[in-house]
């Protein structure tokens, strides 16, 4: 028998979280021999949901109509694998396990220790995640008793990092940049990951030269008001500099992952750019990574458990940053707190880092062909199948080959 595992999560999204959760549930499907796999799709803030059909969205489909009619005639699930912030986590069958993105401060809230605690488990996406929920503690006096309290995680927490996708079909991708060398960044317009400064001093630095950047870019939606915003912000930055010869493009709306990865691919984009001041993992430097992209990035959070290799060697340009606290606007209660701190780039150290990518790729081929070559061993490092048996071995497979094999045994007798 095998066991019933619902997965919660915002699988129909385009959203980190939402690939969080496909990637679990092809985890599992990858092991149908050990589970019978149910779910229940969340939405995810005002991000975009899934347009295209494929295999998997029909599965999904699918199981959800089979969800839905397993529950309503009372059916019970033995395993619920909850892709959400700790702050929603629920008891959904006897045994619960929180996957989370982790935080991308130096502090989790204790609001989420306590509900990691009421968990079986926790899984994140990095060692970063990782690191922060073991490291954080609270102490204080208990109100009604006066008793010394101190929470800190006491239920097992495992790290397991994104897979690399193969493509076996590239989409044709067209970019009509005026420059032989452009860089590429690819994130969400807002405060934490830093795009105003990054555009910004981009912009100072090659004022007097003739390179692009494209920044693939929106607030949450892929709407036209969410594009005139923008395109008004980014008006706004390049206004400062109406003498300028570098040029900044706007790339927005939905593509799918093969046109993404073939935006990464593009003989046209030469590098890729991110400064944010923190990530849980940072999907998007990880697929310019195993791309064959040389990055210029922040040497701080998530990205650092694929920037550098297994003997901790780096293999990007490091900007250096200091650490602070949270911008006041993004404090957000119980989730990010005020007395939490990220990284905050330098202004210098990105500049002079921007140069010397810039200067390499102008020298000769070595910069790329240094980038392509960790490309495949990033590749082998973060194979699929290799990502989906570190999470099933992370969820207890072997718990659940056991309970298999004994439920065996019984119904043999």
């Amino acid at each position: 028998m095998k066991l019933k595992v619902l997965l919660v999560g915002p699988l129909l999204t385009r959203s980190g979280y939402g690939e969080q959760a496909r990637f679990a549930l092809r985890a599992l499907r990858s092991r149908s021999d050990l589970f019978e796999v149910y779910v229940r799709p969340l939405a995810w803030g005002q991000t975009s949901w899934i347009s295209s059909y494929d295999e998997e969205k029909a599965w999904i489909d699918e199981t959800i109509e089979k969800t839905i009619a397993y529950t309503s005639q009372g059916g019970q699930f033995d395993t619920s694998i909850q892709v959400t912030i700790p702050n929603e986590w629920q008891s959904y069958a006897p045994i619960n396990i929180g996957y989370t993105a982790g935080i991308e401060t130096t502090q989790v809230s204790h609001v989420w220790l306590q509900a990691a605690n009421q968990m079986d488990r926790i899984v994140v996406v990095s060692n970063h995640s990782k690191d922060v929920f073991e490291k954080t503690s609270y102490s204080g006096a208990d109100e009604a008793t006066g008793q010394e309290i101190n929470l800190k995680l006491t239920t097992r927490c495992v790290a397991v990092n994104y897979p690399v996708k193969v493509y076996e079909t590239s989409s044709d991708l067209e970019l009509d940049l005026k420059f032989k060398t452009n860089f590429l960044a690819v994130a969400q317009w807002g405060p934490r990951k830093n795009v105003i400064n990054m555009i910004k001093w981009f912009v100072e630095e090659f004022k007097e030269d003739e390179v692009g950047f494209v920044i693939k870019t929106n607030q949450s939606k892929n709407s036209l008001m969410d594009r005139e915003f923008c395109e008004g912000n980014l008006k706004a930055i390049l206004a400062d500099y109406p003498d300028r010869k570098c040029k900044v493009y706007l790339l927005h709306g939905d593509m799918t992952d093969t046109e993404m990865h073939a935006l990464y691919k593009q003989d046209s984009i030469s590098a890729f750019v991110a400064i944010p001041h923190g990530e849980g993992f940072g999907l998007p430097i990880f697929e310019a990574v195993y791309s064959g992209l040389p990055v210029v990035a922040t040497g701080w959070s998530g990205q650092m458990d694929f920037l550098c290799d297994e003997n901790g060697k780096e293999h990007f340009y490091n900007v250096a940053y200091d650490i602070h606290k949270v911008q006041p606007e993004v404090v957000w209660e119980n989730i990010i707190l005020e007395t939490s701190g990220w990284a905050y780039a330098r202004e210098t150290s990105y500049k002079q880092k921007l140069r010397e990518c810039y200067t390499d790729l102008q020298s000769g081929p070595e910069s790329v062909e240094a980038a392509q070559k960790y490309a495949e061993q990033v590749t082998a490092r973060f194979d699929e199948q290799k990502m989906y048996d570190e999470f099933i071995d992370a969820i207890d497979a072997e718990d659940a080959a056991a309970w298999n094999q004994s439920l065996s045994e019984i119904e043999i007798l």
